[in-house]
């Protein structure tokens, strides 16, 4: 029996040593300076919003960041109620002010220079910026604004008024987590223990159950990278699941199942991604997964030149939810082709599958969200330059996989000599490059 792996020790907030405990040291000094205020309890968001308006007319260095720590925790105590009126406060409280927009503007067309641009930069920009940047400094700053930002995007649906509070805080994250600040790392049965974990946990397309599991999909024959930043050392932002084969697959079982064959590694042809997950909801719509899959490629074509083709064994978490929607149009409904895929596998009637990869094929191809793909998956393979290049039945007979794409699942190529064309060609013109073979599914 496979057991967890022992675990190591890593620095945290609350260690004495290195840049989080000199942190520390300096909020001890910041607290107390600030030993003569008052002290406010900040289980409300009233309370906190006080804190907050606090935070961002504070000129002293230490007691500063012994502020933006306190907010960051009295966030943390808040529950869902509170935080919604806390959204709400920085939607309306730490929002911009149009009459200094409106100055600005009058100044810089009375006497356009740098400082009366300036002067305009500074009065677009909301308080609650700001604000961010200062909850960004406490130790554990970005890693609780992430969570707060999965909070508020958890409600938007319901409270479309705080758009405005996303945009800029993910604004933010799009300059904190840009390319340059990321770490790829290899994932492996001697990483530390809590990045294992933490593997597991996230795993969002193909659950991985329990530590025999994950050792299974850290074998000779499988490969896994992570992007980290330095903000969060132990706390992968997004991942990639990898086998080394011979062949280009057709289904998930046998690349997950426990008992296989380990194949010689140094033999395989063939590099397929089979899961990619991103970690953290707050993070939704900060691109990564796109240089991943990139960097990966690079990394593993030196490596292993005898790797020919890179693809992806894929979900179409989209086709049965369309396909519900658009039954009396196309005149099948999807809980059939599910009931028959779970029922008959590989044995269903040959012309009653190729309906339904016809049917999955004429999704994605021709089914657009705008210009692009409507599929979330499809959208984001061929925005990285991939190739649809294969269709397959009862190719994922999980619960999940049927309740999503009727067991359908997908290959995507990546074929580094035309990636940047078929890239071009999808975003200027909608192109979605497809194999003559899905072409032939289509007629």
């Amino acid at each position: 029996m496979s057991t967890a792996p022992v675990q190591k020790q890593h620095a945290s907030p609350s260690d004495t040593t290195g840049v989080a405990g000199f942190l520390r040291s300096i909020i001890s000094v910041g607290r107390g300076l600030l030993s003569g205020r008052p002290t406010v309890s900040a289980a409300t968001a009233e309370s906190l919003v006080g804190e907050c308006h606090a935070l961002l007319h504070h000129r002293g260095e230490a007691s500063g960041l012994a502020l933006a720590d306190d907010v960051n925790k009295a966030y943390a105590a808040l529950d869902e109620q509170q935080k919604l009126l806390f959204f709400q406060a920085l939607r309306q409280e730490f929002a911009v002010d149009p009459t200094q927009v409106t100055a600005a503007a009058n100044q810089y067309s009375d006497d356009p220079n740098h400082d009366t641009l300036m002067q305009i930069s500074k009065a677009v920009e909301a308080p609650r910026v700001r604000l961010f940047r200062r909850m960004n400094m406490a130790p554990g700053g970005t890693s609780m604004l992430v969570k707060l930002r999965g909070d508020l995007l958890a409600v938007l649906p319901q409270h479309p008024e705080l758009r405005a509070v996303d945009s800029d805080l993910k604004h933010q994250f799009i300059s904190w987590f840009n390319k340059g600040f990321l770490e790829l790392r290899a994932i492996d049965w001697n990483s530390p223990a809590l990045v294992l974990e933490r593997i597991i946990e996230y795993e969002s397309v193909h659950a991985i159950n329990g530590w025999d599991d994950l050792r299974s999909r850290l074998r000779e024959d499988r490969l896994c990278y992570a992007f980290f930043h330095p903000a969060l050392p132990n706390d992968p932002l997004v991942f990639v699941e990898i086998a080394l084969t011979h062949g280009i697959p057709t289904a998930i079982g046998p690349l997950l199942d426990l008992s296989r064959r380990t194949e010689n590694h140094n033999e395989f042809d063939t590099v397929v991604f089979y899961s990619i997950s991103n970690c953290h909801p707050g993070l939704t719509g900060v691109s990564f997964g796109n240089f991943l899959i990139k960097q990966v490629v690079e990394k593993i074509s030196k490596r292993h030149t005898q790797a020919k083709t890179y693809v992806t064994l894929s979900p179409v978490p989209g086709f049965c939810r369309w396909l519900d929607s658009a039954s009396a149009e196309h005149g099948v409904d999807a809980e059939i082709i599910r009931s028959m895929a779970e029922s008959q596998g590989g044995a269903a009637p040959s012309e009653s599958r190729d309906v339904a990869l016809k049917l999955c094929a004429h999704y994605l191809i021709n089914e657009k969200s705008g210009q692009l793909a409507m599929d979330p998956v499809a959208r984001f393979h061929l925005g990285n330059g991939a190739q649809l290049a294969g269709i397959h039945w009862a190719a994922d007979l999980s619960d999940k996989g049927l309740a999503q794409s009727a067991g359908i699942m997908v290959n995507y190529h990546y074929d580094i000599s035309a990636i940047e064309r078929n890239h071009d060609a999808y975003f200027d013109r909608g192109e979605i490059a497809v194999t003559k073979g899905i072409n032939r599914l289509l007629g």
